[in-house]
């Protein structure tokens, strides 16, 4: 754990928290790079249910930190693109780690900060917080998969009204539009995600990240492709002990032991 990363467990869930509250919790390398290792080897932990991304001091994360982005002025084109990956590569780190990440959003999450809880699989924000991709108003463009994550739900008029201008989105209407799956008072925002990754503890551990990467899939795939990555993950749930598990216990009405493929 560096610093900059605080990791901890509570039950089945693993923590990471951005801790950089002079800052709004900004991003640094440290923090990028630490969530990378923290989920890579959090993937082969059975344990390990689900993970939830938050931030110190009531701020989810407000993105980059400009008095770092305005040096890289002095970097060649190919250095930015290398510095940018750093954030890029963390984003293709969550997407294929196979635990669900959960985005436990207070404060805001502004610019790359909006592209990391959008990243995440389920998002749980207090009522109070807000979302802003702010870049055109440094003079910058979006990254981190905002453009990607905001047309997986939004209409084009609408993308381009939170590209272009800037504003702040309160949660509210980002729930309405079904980007955020609960809503809390401030300050609960935590439990709420803590409470998904229990829930998430009660299902099949393989099911749960099949579920997860055909998702991802079907953002990209056409039907037919779909259809066969979806008849492929089926054929091999069918076979294996938790589906057996499963099945049993609803033709005898009992709650499915799904813990015991945890350990």
């Amino acid at each position: 754990m560096s610093d900059a990363l605080i990791t901890r467990r509570d039950g089945p869930v693993l923590h990471l928290v951005n801790n950089n509250p002079s800052a709004r919790n900004a991003l640094s390398f440290e923090y990028c790079m630490g969530v990378v290792r923290e989920l890579e080897a959090c993937a082969d932990d059975a344990t390990i249910a689900a993970v939830v991304l938050s931030g110190t001091e009531g701020f989810f994360c407000a993105g980059g930190d400009l008095n770092v982005l305005i040096k890289r002025r002095e970097m060649s084109e190919e250095a930015r693109f290398e510095a940018i990956s750093v954030l890029h590569n963390m984003i293709r780190a969550m997407q294929a780690c196979p635990k669900p990440i959960i985005a436990a959003v207070e404060g805001g999450a502004a610019g790359a900060g909006a592209s990391i809880a959008l990243a995440c699989d389920l998002v749980a924000a207090a009522d109070d917080a807000y979302f802003a991709v702010s870049y055109l108003r440094v003079g910058l463009t979006p990254d981190g998969g905002a453009t990607a994550f905001l047309s997986e739900f939004a209409p084009r008029q609408l993308v381009n009204e939170i590209l272009m201008f800037g504003d702040k989105i309160p949660v509210a209407r980002l729930h309405q539009l079904g980007a955020i799956n609960r809503l809390t008072e401030s300050g609960d925002a935590v439990a709420a995600a803590q409470e998904l990754g229990e829930r998430l503890n009660k299902v099949g551990p393989s099911a749960l990240a099949s579920a997860k990467k055909l998702g991802i899939s079907a953002r990209s795939n056409d039907l037919e492709a779909q259809l066969d990555v979806e008849a492929n993950a089926m054929a091999q749930a069918q076979g294996n002990e938790e589906s057996s598990e499963g099945i049993a216990a609803f033709l005898e009405k009992r709650r499915a032991d799904f813990i015991r493929f945890r350990k």
